[in-house]
This record gives structure tokens, C-alpha cells and sequence, in this order.
């Protein structure tokens, strides 16, 4: 990238390129490696790009004393590694941390139905190893991937009778750059973005949460629109990588 221009001034905005060669409406590689771990239930090793995040599945007998006795319940933790960027984080928790896992935890919430898990808590951990943007995107699309992964093996031992899986979860990142919307944001490019938006759909493309932020001026309903599309085309593409129910 030279001297900060994330386009090429050159082309026409629907065909010009960006920094990494990548057209607006196209996802970072995608790299999604299942049972990466051998202990826990379900694990995903998800790369959107050079971002590398680990989502791993726990199951504990018992839910919360707020929680309805025949239900379940389904929880989210989020770390960013120290060495995950540069300069070095530290593991303690931050509020942007907190947030991020209540951002999981929902979306995952969304694809099951938690009255067909009466008594089990599940727990997804998502760990990410290297950040460059999307890090919550690519927590909630591989922790469906390990959702599933660990569903598989709880209904083979017999902890669970039948499936509580009810939609496929999948997100992305979409926002708006030199007044262009642009498709799943690395590191570079959300710092440069003056909209950042975070879409979670289902497999129907049903909207389950937008998370949006105005950086500098606001946005119009037309540029959210054009944002939502092309969310829709990288979430229709993500759900091909995920493991099958």
C-alpha cells in the first residue's frame, strides 16, 4: 500500500482494485480446518485472510439459576492472544473483549432452539491467534462451524436425543471507504473505513444483528443498502465452508 490509498484512482469504482488485489465484493481466502483440536467437543481453525481465529466447543452439565429449568443456555468468550498483533495485547479483559463476546454469544444463540438442550450449558471459546481485521466475523462463523462439530458428538454419545441446531450462522464485515462499500475489511482498511458494519445472517439471509458505526460523517439508507448486498453475497459464500448438521 503507498501512501495510504487503498484504491487504484485509475479504475472506475465498481472495477478498481484494492490494496491487496481483491475487488470490492470480494472475501479475503477463507480457510476453515475442522477438529483442529483433539479435546475439545467441536474446534474450528478459521482463517478469513491473514486473521486466524481458533473457535472450540465446551459442553457443562447445569445453566444458569436465571435460566428457565427446561431449557439450556449457550454462552461466548472472547480473547484476543497477546501475540495476535503488533504491539502486544495483554489477556486482560477489556470492554471491547465484552463486547465482542456478547456479539457471539447472541448470534450463536439464534441457531438453537435451547429447549432442546435442557440442563447443558455450551460453551464456545473463541481465540484469536493473528488479527487483521474481522476477528468477530470470523469468531461467529467459525464458532458455528464448531457449534456443529460438537452437536455431532454430543448426539453420538447420547447427551443430547436430538438436535438443537435450528439455522446456519454465518457474518462478515462490510463498510465504506473513499464513499465505496467494500467487502470483509482487513486491519488497513477498517482504520481507513468511515462506516464500519458487521452483518450476522442465517442461511435464508434473514438478518440476525447489525452492529454499524458511523467513523466520521453519517450514511445514507442507498449505501446501507449497497453495504447489505454485499454482505449477502460473502455470507451466501461463507456458509459453503461450514460443516453440514
Amino acid at each position: 500500500m503507498m501512501g495510504g490509498i487503498l484504491w487504484e484512482s485509475t479504475f472506475m469504482a465498481e472495477t478498481r482494485l484494492r490494496a491487496d488485489g481483491r475487488m470490492a465484493d470480494q472475501l479475503r481466502p477463507v480457510r476453515l480446518v475442522k477438529e483442529f483440536m483433539p479435546h475439545p467437543l467441536g474446534s474450528v481453525l478459521i482463517g478469513f485472510g491473514a486473521t486466524q481465529v481458533l473457535c472450540t466447543v465446551a459442553v457443562e452439565l447445569g445453566i444458569p439459576k436465571w435460566q428457565q429449568p427446561n431449557r439450556g443456555w449457550l454462552t461466548a468468550e472472547y480473547r484476543l492472544l497477546p501475540a495476535a498483533t503488533q504491539p502486544r495485547q495483554s489477556l486482560r479483559p477489556s470492554g471491547r473483549s465484552e463486547e465482542i463476546q456478547r456479539l457471539i454469544g447472541r448470534s450463536l444463540r439464534a441457531s438453537v432452539d435451547l429447549e432442546k438442550m435442557p440442563g447443558i450449558t455450551l460453551v464456545v471459546d473463541v481465540d484469536v491467534l493473528q488479527a487483521d481485521g474481522g476477528t468477530r466475523t470470523a469468531g461467529i462463523t467459525g464458532g458455528y462451524g464448531a457449534l456443529v462439530l460438537a452437536v455431532q458428538r454430543l448426539l453420538s454419545t447420547g447427551v443430547l436425543t436430538v438436535s438443537p441446531l435450528q439455522r446456519a450462522i454465518a457474518a462478515v464485515s462490510v463498510g465504506l471507504v473513499d464513499g465505496e462499500p467494500i467487502l470483509d475489511l482487513n486491519y488497513l482498511e477498517d482504520v481507513a473505513a468511515s462506516v464500519d458494519l458487521n452483518v450476522v445472517m442465517d442461511q435464508q439471509l434473514n438478518l440476525v444483528e447489525l452492529q454499524g458505526t458511523a467513523e466520521a460523517e453519517p450514511f445514507s439508507r442507498s449505501q446501507l443498502n449497497r453495504m447489505l448486498d454485499l454482505a449477502e453475497k460473502g455470507i451466501s459464500e461463507l456458509f459453503t465452508h461450514q460443516p453440514s448438521p
